[in-house]
């Protein structure tokens, strides 16, 4: 099953946003409202994630997160690769991230 890319302005609105990031890059920013999955957490958390909803699923530029929808729908989940991750979301389009700590959000 090829997977399939999804652009940022495509996303729906109130969509499930799954980040496969590392601690750090989340901690340094993230869309707000968006799951916290690291890439090698995915397998083990499988009971974290929206079973009925489609599910966006986003990391620094979209490599993780293309073996992470790949992973996915290989197991039944309807996964979509948000093209460009994170770099896409807030450098390109301007869309808004929070940090963790308090600092200016920013993407790592």
């Amino acid at each position: 099953m090829d997977e399939e890319s999804v652009s940022v302005t495509e996303i729906p609105d109130g969509a499930a946003i799954i980040d496969v990031r590392e601690d750090d890059e989340w901690e340094a920013g993230h869309i707000e409202g968006a799951l916290h999955v690291p890439l090698g957490e995915l397998p083990t958390r499988l009971d974290d994630l929206p079973l009925d909803d489609d599910m966006y699923v986003i990391c620094r530029t979209g490599g993780r997160s293309h073996r992470a929808v790949a992973w996915l729908t290989n197991n039944g989940f309807d996964a979509y690769n948000v093209a460009g991750g994170m770099g896409s979301w807030n450098l390109d389009h301007g869309k808004p991230i929070v940090s963790e700590n308090g600092e200016e959000p920013w993407v790592k």
